[in-house]
């Protein structure tokens, strides 16, 4: 797997959005996305979703912490900004002192804390995003890894790939269940890199966008390794 990290493309893209009014931010998260969404291998399977958690100003110019994720419609391939709606930090958080949540409410609220009440649907894994603490967050259901996970003994071949480098995350529907119990993991990891949910799909996560996709490349290509050995 390929890392397509580059210095001047990326300086290019905080630049031309930056023209637009668009934050550094966020101007890189639309080019990391966009290099993991040009990857077949890492989102044949139902794509993924990225998420940065940044500052931005209210209609009343007031500055709010938000999480700009994928939004329900958007290929991460050719996203751009407007695929990333922003959502309140604080409104999502305090979800997950919830005991439950239905689909529904999840949507709703979701949708209430948004900046722009005309913005896409958040991700349905916005929660996810939201209940982790880094600031950039990666997320797709690569190849390599769904051929380990999905596999009858996956967790074992993922601990013995990873280390203690990626917790697991038992299988569960997305949703704000699966938010609570990826967060309880990481809870427990807090060390870890990244997080493979079993026969779902991997996460990685780091304080700048270059350390959350070059983790991501690194720890699925870690998978395809594992993947080769002994085949002819």
């Amino acid at each position: 797997m390929d890392n397509l990290w580059s210095d001047r493309d990326a300086r290019a893209a905080v630049k031309r959005y930056g023209a637009a009014g668009i934050g550094e931010d966020l101007a890189l998260r639309v080019y990391t996305t966009r290099l993991l969404g040009g990857e077949p291998r890492l989102v044949q399977h139902g794509g993924g979703n990225t998420s940065v958690k940044t500052v931005m100003q209210d209609l009343t110019g007031d500055a709010v912490e938000v999480l700009c994720v994928k939004g329900s419609g958007w290929d991460m391939a050719s996203i751009e900004p407007p695929g990333l709606p922003a959502v309140r930090l604080d409104g999502l958080r305090r979800l997950a002192s919830l005991p439950s949540l239905s689909d529904e409410d999840m949507v709703n609220m979701q949708r209430r804390n948004l900046l722009d009440s005309t913005a896409p649907n958040p991700s349905v894994e916005t929660l996810l995003h939201a209940f982790l603490p880094h600031k950039f967050i990666d997320h797709t259901h690569a190849n390599a890894v769904l051929a380990l996970s999905d596999q009858p003994d996956g967790a074992a071949l993922c601990a013995e790939v990873y280390g203690a480098r990626v917790a697991l995350v038992p299988y569960l529907m997305p949703g704000f269940g699966l938010a609570k119990l990826a967060r309880e993991v990481f809870d427990k990891h807090p060390d870890c890199e990244g997080l493979v949910l079993l026969k779902h799909g991997i996460f990685s996560f780091g304080a700048t966008a270059r350390d959350a996709y070059e983790r991501l490349i690194d720890l699925v290509s870690r998978a395809d390794h594992r993947l080769k050995r002994g085949r002819k």
